[in-house]
């Protein structure tokens, strides 16, 4: 259940030959430790940088075409491990065509299995899970849907959400109950079971992402250590 990862790069921010060269330049920083992750990111942030976002499909599998052109390639240096943030079943079949790893972000079990359906047995699946270990409920609440409230304004998280029973209803006001239990589970319990799902679900690992009302929390990570280690128990 260990992983490290960049989190995901934008395609659209980067030219293939720079983005390979730090990679290459990172992976021999930290031999064995480092993985790269790549992502389509969201038509607002495509805009901001003076892009059309149109055809990301199509705009992925250039970029991977030409990170590992040979012309790239940093002599005896190798391309370190890559994840896509794949959501959509086209975006996972390229993945798994590709032999990548897939990293999807904000989704839920049944995500992780569908993934794991359209990937096959090998390419390593790792999908993100957020939480919060407040003691109460409210707070907890409170602190979920202060981060989703973002994803849910992004068309790429709420059509694919769409895919698995969600609707328009659940989108509103930072997520419905339903949507928020399942994404962003509260409590050593409810966290416990849903990386669990999760795992049964197909995925080799699980990045958890513990929250505080201002965001990442690595004060909880002792807590978190503790759910872990009961699931490693199982």
């Amino acid at each position: 259940m260990r992983a490290e990862a960049t989190g995901i790069v934008s395609v659209w921010a980067w030219a293939p030959a720079e983005l390979r060269t730090a990679a290459e330049s990172l992976a021999a920083d930290f031999p064995g430790r480092f993985i790269l992750g790549l992502g389509i990111s969201h038509a607002p942030a495509v805009e901001a940088l003076g892009h059309v976002y149109q055809r990301p499909l199509v705009k992925m599998e250039k970029f991977l075409d030409e990170l590992d052109h040979p012309a790239y390639h940093g002599g005896d240096r190798a391309l370190p491990p890559v994840v896509l943030a794949a959501l959509g079943p086209k975006m996972l079949e390229l993945a798994r065509d590709q032999a990548l790893r897939s990293h999807p972000y904000f989704m839920t079990p049944e995500h992780t299995r569908f993934a794991r359906e359209v990937l096959g047995p090998a390419p390593l699946l790792v999908p993100e899970l957020a939480c919060t270990l407040a003691g109460d409920p409210a707070e907890g609440a409170a602190t979920a849907r202060a981060f989703a409230g973002r994803y849910l304004k992004l068309p790429n998280y709420t059509r694919n959400l769409e895919r698995f029973g969600f609707g328009p209803a659940d989108f509103e006001n930072a997520g419905s109950d339903r949507l928020i239990s399942q994404i962003i589970p509260n409590g050593p319990v409810p966290l416990r079971e849903r990386i669990q799902s999760h795992l049964g679900a197909g995925a080799d690992h699980v990045v958890i992402q513990p929250l505080d009302p201002g965001g990442f929390a690595p004060a909880t990570l002792t807590s978190l250590a503790d759910v872990v280690a009961e699931v490693l128990k199982k």
